[in-house]
């Protein structure tokens, strides 16, 4: 693995010090990590960028994201529970909705670190091509 000659700190936003989540107990962190662990599942991910146009039913999620009606409702059920998305019965029909929308902020610093250090590791990589056809 290549070290980056960038300091660490042009990697991710540096933490001021009094930093809220060092001065969390440990179920306190047990909480946070199983959050985490509810938006590590590629078809969650799929669910909730599909919710970000609005509320939408069983049916119609299967339809945009291309997965099966068990699995959908598989991961619905766990996003409820994280408390990702709620339910709404209207009928017979039940629409999902996202619950609160900073998890699309969540998701867009993601992508915002990630493009980050995508971009970093091409400069590091061209700069190692241009070392060896100096060679």
């Amino acid at each position: 693995m290549l070290k980056s000659s960038l300091p660490k700190s042009s990697l991710r936003t540096e933490q001021p010090p009094d930093c809220e989540i060092s001065q969390l107990s440990p179920t306190s962190l047990t909480l946070i990590a199983d959050f985490f662990k509810v938006l590590s599942e590629v078809s969650r991910l799929q669910i909730i960028c599909c919710l970000k146009s609005g509320s939408k039913n069983v049916s119609q999620i299967i339809e945009e994201t291309g997965l099966g009606q068990a699995n959908v409702s598989k991961h619905l059920k766990i996003l409820a529970k994280a408390g990702i998305v709620t339910r709404n019965q209207q009928g017979i029909n039940v629409f999902y909705q996202i619950a609160n929308p900073f998890i699309f902020e969540l998701c867009e610093l993601v992508c915002d670190s990630l493009s980050l250090q995508i971009k970093q590791q091409h400069q590091q990589l061209e700069q190692l091509k241009a070392m060896q056809q100096s060679f």
